[in-house]
């Protein structure tokens, strides 16, 4: 590692050809998690076909990277502080570059599942020390412009999926959607290598028994939730429900006292971080009853061909990436929470101009649409970030890290459920309505945003 071992301060920041070469090795491990992760959506059915199994035992190749990287989004961020943010980040490329070539190699279902949960585990490494690092990367005064990149290779990798997955399957068999991340993955493993700086550690070992409860609660949480949405019966889903309630309590009060606890319970009662937490995840709610359900409507509602679908959602990621230039310079200098209503109720009106789209419309009706509902997430989601890492206490980048991804990670499957609870219930235009839920979502994430500028939060951030 380069520049003598010399651990940073917090807010000191990386200067000049360092401190690109430090965030490309952090886009370039984020993109490749998330692409992951969404690539796989579009390949289920050819997946399920090939190793002979059930539609909704495909879904266990989505559910089991979820599962995992949410379980272990707070235990990796506070492995991360103990050992290093970098060095975590490192770990987490061999663990997805090591997991990509068993899942290309698996023949069954059960020896996908296990491999893509051990690429969810990789991803968690990474993407719970992510902003963690580019606090470490960018002095605290434009902090902003590295959280804003940071939400572009979020939008890029969750957005491109679905392209990238079609045109890997024109060419090549599915085990190549798992193979493509060696290369990418080995690139990303030798920039970070040679360019993430290191950070200071804290003392102390660490605490298992919370890794489980942690486990437990969120993993059981959310098999309920999934549970309701597949029509389980009332005691499977109480029996995950209370499991992960009783598992949570005994989480809150195992971590509350301790200096630095891997559920950050008194970083909750820092108002400006948990209106932050809040409305992360209901941004994320809204965006993936979006992006879930949307498919269905061009492909069932207006006959888009299924090549096409693809290509009409990717104004999503292109407008937050034509915003982000910039918000990566606002973000410093306009109060965040302006800027975060502002986009929240810009991708409320996207959605609320796509439910009112007319019975046959034009690609560019869509096109417009998708990219004001992108371009809005993108205005929202930098400084909404920002202000959760700036109120964070020193010393505590690592929980607020892991916070930031616990609260899209948990909003995402969240979103996703009630997409799944909405087609099995309603009967007509399910996906239109999955479209008003989104719209209302988005306005209630902009109305908790905006009571910041009332409750003095903002002056608190």
């Amino acid at each position: 590692m380069p520049r003598d071992k010399k651990i940073l301060i917090e807010g000191e920041g990386l200067h000049g050809a360092a401190r690109v070469q430090a965030m490309c090795a952090v886009a370039l491990s984020v993109l490749l998690a998330l692409l992951d992760y969404a690539i796989a959506n579009v390949a289920l059915p050819t997946i399920g076909a090939d190793l002979h199994i059930s539609a909704a035992s495909a879904v266990w190749i989505i559910n089991s990277y979820q599962l995992a990287s949410v379980i272990a989004l707070l235990p990796t961020a506070a492995l991360g502080a103990r050992i290093g943010f970098g060095r975590l980040c490192q770990i987490g490329l061999v663990l997805f570059i090591v997991s990509s070539l068993f899942c290309g190699l698996s023949h069954s279902l059960l020896a996908l599942s296990l491999s893509r949960a051990v690429q969810g585990i990789g991803g968690a490494c990474i993407m719970s020390v992510s902003i963690a690092l580019i606090r470490f990367i960018y002095p605290h005064e434009i902090i902003g412009r590295g959280i804003a990149l940071n939400g572009v290779m979020v939008a890029l990798g969750v957005g491109a999926g679905p392209t990238v997955a079609s045109v890997i399957l024109s060419v090549a068999t599915w085990p190549w959607l798992f193979y493509i991340n060696i290369p990418l993955g080995l690139a990303a493993l030798v920039l970070a290598l040679m360019s993430l700086p290191r950070t200071p550690t804290q003392k102390g070992t660490f605490d298992g028994a919370s890794a489980v409860l942690n486990a437990l609660a969120f993993g059981a949480i959310i098999l309920a939730g999934d549970s309701i949405a597949h029509h389980a019966s009332t005691l499977q889903v109480c029996a995950f429900a209370l499991t992960g309630v009783v598992s949570g309590w005994l989480l809150v009060r195992r971590q509350k006292g301790q200096a630095h606890p891997m559920f950050p319970v008194d970083m909750l009662r820092i108002p400006p971080f948990r209106t932050g937490v809040s409305i992360g995840f209901l941004a994320f709610v809204s965006s993936n009853l979006f992006m879930v359900s949307f498919p269905f409507t061009l492909q069932n509602l207006f006959h888009c061909p299924p090549a096409v679908v693809g290509l009409l959602m990717t104004p999503w990621p292109v407008g937050i990436m034509l915003v982000a230039p910039v918000i990566s310079r606002l973000s410093d200098q306009v109060p965040a929470t302006i800027l975060s209503s502002i986009g929240l109720f810009t991708t409320s009106m996207g959605f609320l101009a796509l439910y009112m789209l007319p019975a046959a419309p034009h690609w560019f009706d869509i096109v417009w649409r998708v990219g004001l509902a992108g371009m809005g997430f993108g205005i929202f989601q930098p400084p909404n970030n920002r202000i959760m890492m700036v109120t964070a206490p020193a010393g505590r980048s690592g929980s607020a890290s892991g916070m930031v991804q616990v609260s899209r990670q948990c909003g995402q499957a969240t979103g996703a459920m009630l997409v799944a609870m909405t087609f099995g219930l309603i009967a007509w235009q399910p996906s239109m309505r999955c479209l008003q839920f989104a719209c209302v979502v988005a306005f209630l994430g902009m109305l908790l945003s905006a009571s910041r500028l009332f409750s003095g939060q903002e002056e608190q951030a």
